[in-house]
C-alpha cells in the first residue's frame, strides 16, 4: 500500500502537492496580483471580515467552483480549493517557468533581429503589453476605441484546445472588452463589455454571456457593429443563430431576432445600400453542414440604421433570394465600385458575385491556383477616387507565396511574397501600401508540429507591398501569431497586432491573473520620416456623396493627398470592412482645404471613415472621423 499522501506511482499525491503549493508558492503566483487569499478583505468591509466581493475573484476561479462545493465548504474555502486545483492543473500541464522563459527568449530574439532594420525604412515595434482578452475578434470603433472579443477559456495549456468549441452549457460563453488607446496600456485602459446573457438552445438551461466567438461581423452605417452567429457547442462546432449589435456610443450590446439558420464561421459584408449580407458558416447541425442560405440585415422593410439613435433591437434578418454554396468557412467578401458583392471562396472554383439589388448570383472564373486556400488574407486594393475595383488574394497556402488579383472578372498572378503562410493578416495602410503581419504553417502549427508553440522565425516577420506591387520583408513581432491572430490600423497610423490564444497562453508570464492576451504596437516607416501633417478640423455633420466640404490644417504646405480609410473589423484572416479611397483636393485657401467626397455609395458604402492628410512622402496626419450618409443629398457631378 502506498504511504499516506503518496500515489500508487510513488509520486506525491494531490493533497500533498496542494499543501506544498500553498506553503511554497508566492501569494502573487497562486492568487495573482490584485487577488487576495481567502479570508483577506479589500474595500469597504468591516475589519476582520472574511467577506470578499465576487468581483475580486477571477472568472476562471468562479467557474471552477461548483454550487455543491460552495454550499459544503463556504465561499472562501471553496475558492481556496479551486485556486489550488487550477494551480496544479497549470503547473502540471505547462510549467510557468516555460512560459516565462519563452517570453524572455522571444523578447531577446526580437531585439536582436530588429537591429538590422532602420525605422525610417522598415518601421519599428515600440510597445508590448497585456490585454484581458485573446482577441479572436477585433473592431476599431468610430470612437477610437478597439473592441476585443472571444471566449472564456477552458484550458490554460497551449498544447491543448482552450476554446469551448465542443462544450455545451455555461462554460461555452463569450466575453468582450474595450481598449481605449487614449488611456495607455495598463489594466485601467480596458473596460469589460459583457455580451447579452442568453439561454442557448442546447438543453442545459444555463444562461451565460452569448458565445459569439467564431462569428462574422461588419459595420452598420451608424458606426455600430453587427455580429452574427457563434458557437452553439458540440458536434465538432455547431452554429448559433445569434444576431447582435454593439453600440460604440453607449458601449452596450443589443440582441436582435435570431437568424433562420445557425452559423459558425460565417462572413459578413456591408453593401452599398448599407445593409449587411451574411453568408456561409456551419449550421446548428454541426461540423460538415455549411449553409448556403444568404441573409440580409436589416431585413427589407426595416430601415437601415443611420444615426446614433437608430439602435437595432429585435430586428429580423431577411432571406436573400440567391444562395451562396461555399463549402469552406469564412469566404472573403467585398463590395466593390460596381456595387456588387464579390464572394471569393477558399476553394478555387467557388468564386461569385452577388447583386444586392436583384438578389442574384453569377459565376466568376476559377482562381488560377487550382487549389484550396486555408485561412489567409485578401484585400480590396486602393482604386483612387472611385473606390476599389480589384481584390488581391494573399496567403492561405503555405506552399504558394504568389498573390492573385481579380479585376473586371479576370484573374492575374501578381508578384510573390517571400514565402507562403496561412492565418496571416494583411492591412491596407493610409498611404495605399499593404502590410502583412503574423501567420503560421497551418492551423495550430507554427512550423514544428500541431499544438507545438515553437515557431519558425519567419512567421514573426512583417512584409510590406509598395505601390509597384513589390514585397519586402521587415522587422519581427515579439510573438508568433497564427490562428485567431488579428491586426488593425489605429487613427494615429500605428498598427495594433494581437490574437492567437495558444501563443498568448504559451507566453503568459502570469497565467493566474485575468490578463489573458497581449497587444503589440508597430510604428510603420512613415512615422519615422519627419513631421506629420496636421488635420485640425473636419465637418461634424454627415457628408453627402460627391459633395464638397472644408477641413482645416495648420500645415497646408505639407499636404499633398487626402484619403479615407475604413476602420477594420476582422477575424480568422477575414477583413471585409477595409477600404481606401482618395479624395480630390479641389481648392486651397490658407489653412482651409476643400475636398470632394466619393462619388457614390458604391465607391464607399455609408458609414464612418478615418480621414488622413498625407505629405509627399506618405507621412499621414492623425486621422479624424467623418461620416458618409446616403440620406444626405448627393451633389451634382462636377
Amino acid at each position: 500500500m502506498p504511504r499516506s499522501g503518496a500515489s500508487r506511482s510513488g509520486r506525491p499525491g494531490r493533497a500533498l502537492v496542494a499543501s506544498a503549493l500553498l506553503t511554497l508558492l508566492p501569494a502573487g503566483l497562486l492568487w495573482g496580483p490584485g487577488a487576495l487569499p481567502a479570508g483577506a478583505h479589500e474595500g469597504p468591509h468591516e475589519p476582520g471580515s472574511a467577506f470578499r466581493s465576487p468581483l475580486l475573484v477571477p472568472e476562471r476561479v468562479r467557474r471552477e467552483i461548483s454550487p455543491a462545493e460552495r454550499r459544503a465548504l463556504g465561499p472562501d474555502h471553496a475558492e481556496e480549493h479551486a485556486r489550488t486545483r487550477l494551480a496544479l492543473r497549470d503547473i502540471g500541464g505547462y510549467p510557468d517557468s516555460t512560459r516565462k522563459a519563452r517570453l524572455q527568449a522571444l523578447t531577446a530574439s526580437q531585439a536582436k533581429e530588429n537591429e538590422a532594420f532602420e525605422a525610417a525604412e522598415h518601421g519599428a515595434f515600440k510597445e508590448y503589453f497585456d490585454s484581458p482578452d485573446f482577441a479572436a475578434h477585433i473592431a476599431l470603433l468610430p470612437t477610437g476605441k478597439v473592441l476585443l472579443f472571444s471566449f472564456e477559456r477552458i484550458e490554460t495549456n497551449p498544447q491543448k484546445e482552450p476554446a469551448p468549441t465542443d462544450t455545451i452549457g455555461a462554460a461555452n460563453a463569450g466575453r468582450a472588452f474595450l481598449w481605449d488607446p487614449a488611456k495607455g496600456t495598463g489594466p485601467t485602459a480596458f473596460t469589460k463589455v459583457t455580451p447579452p446573457i442568453v439561454d442557448m438552445p442546447d438543453g442545459t438551461q444555463s444562461p451565460r454571456p452569448a458565445p459569439f466567438f467564431c462569428s462574422g461581423h461588419a459595420f452598420l452605417p451608424n458606426g455600430m457593429l453587427g455580429v452574427f452567429g457563434g458557437n452553439l457547442g458540440g458536434n465538432g462546432g455547431s452554429g448559433a443563430k445569434l444576431s447582435l449589435v454593439f453600440d460604440p456610443w453607449t458601449e452596450t450590446w443589443s440582441r436582435n431576432q435570431d437568424m433562420s439558420t445557425g452559423r459558425w464561421y460565417p462572413s459578413v459584408v456591408t453593401a452599398a445600400d448599407g445593409r449587411q449580407l451574411i453568408m456561409s458558416g456551419q449550421s446548428e447541425l454541426g461540423w460538415g453542414t455549411p449553409t448556403p442560405v444568404v441573409e440580409r440585415f436589416p431585413a427589407l422593410g426595416h430601415p437601415v440604421p443611420r444615426t446614433k439613435k437608430d439602435v437595432p433591437r429585435d430586428v429580423p434578418a431577411g432571406l436573400f433570394k440567391a444562395t451562396a454554396p461555399f463549402t469552406r468557412d469564412y469566404p472573403q467578401l467585398f463590395s466593390l465600385r460596381d456595387g456588387l458583392v464579390y464572394g471569393l471562396g477558399r476553394v478555387h472554383d467557388e468564386q461569385w458575385t452577388f447583386d444586392p439589388v436583384d438578389e442574384s448570383r453569377k459565376d466568376l472564373p476559377a482562381r488560377p491556383d487550382g487549389s484550396s486556400r486555408l485561412y489567409g488574407g485578401a484585400v480590396p486594393l486602393p482604386g483612387g477616387y472611385e473606390g476599389p475595383d480589384s481584390a488581391l488574394v494573399i496567403g492561405g497556402d503555405r506552399t504558394d507565396p504568389r498573390t492573385y488579383k481579380l479585376t473586371g472578372g479576370k484573374w492575374t498572378i501578381e508578384k510573390s511574397r517571400a514565402f507562403g503562410r496561412t492565418q496571416d493578416n494583411t492591412l491596407v495602410m493610409p498611404d495605399g501600401t499593404l502590410l502583412t503581419a503574423s501567420g503560421s504553417y497551418d492551423i495550430r502549427d507554427y512550423g514544428n508540429g500541431t499544438y507545438n508553440p515553437n515557431a519558425d522565425l519567419k512567421y514573426r516577420q512583417l512584409e510590406t507591398r509598395d505601390a509597384q506591387g513589390d514585397w519586402r520583408l521587415g522587422p519581427v513581432q515579439r510573438l508568433p501569431r497564427g490562428y485567431h491572430s488579428n491586426a488593425l490600423v489605429l487613427p494615429d497610423g500605428r498598427v495594433m497586432i494581437t490574437g492567437d490564444e495558444l501563443q498568448q497562453l504559451a507566453n503568459d508570464a502570469n497565467i493566474h491573473d485575468d490578463m489573458n492576451g497581449t497587444i503589440e504596437i508597430y510604428e510603420p516607416a512613415y512615422l519615422h520620416r519627419g513631421a506629420r501633417p496636421v488635420l485640425d478640423r473636419v465637418p461634424g455633420e454627415p457628408l453627402g456623396y460627391n459633395s464638397r466640404f472644408e477641413v482645416s490644417t495648420s500645415t497646408p504646405d505639407q499636404v499633398s493627398r487626402a484619403v479615407l480609410l475604413a476602420p477594420t473589423t476582422a477575424t480568422h484572416a477575414v477583413n471585409t470592412s477595409q477600404r481606401h479611397v482618395e479624395l480630390r483636393i479641389k481648392q486651397r485657401a490658407g489653412d482651409t482645404l476643400t475636398l470632394q467626397a466619393p462619388p457614390g455609395a458604391a465607391a464607399a458604402p455609408p458609414g464612418h471613415y478615418m480621414l488622413f492628410l498625407l505629405d509627399a512622402k506618405g507621412v499621414p496626419s492623425v486621422a479624424r472621423w467623418v461620416t458618409l450618409d446616403a440620406a444626405v443629398p448627393t451633389a451634382p457631378l462636377r
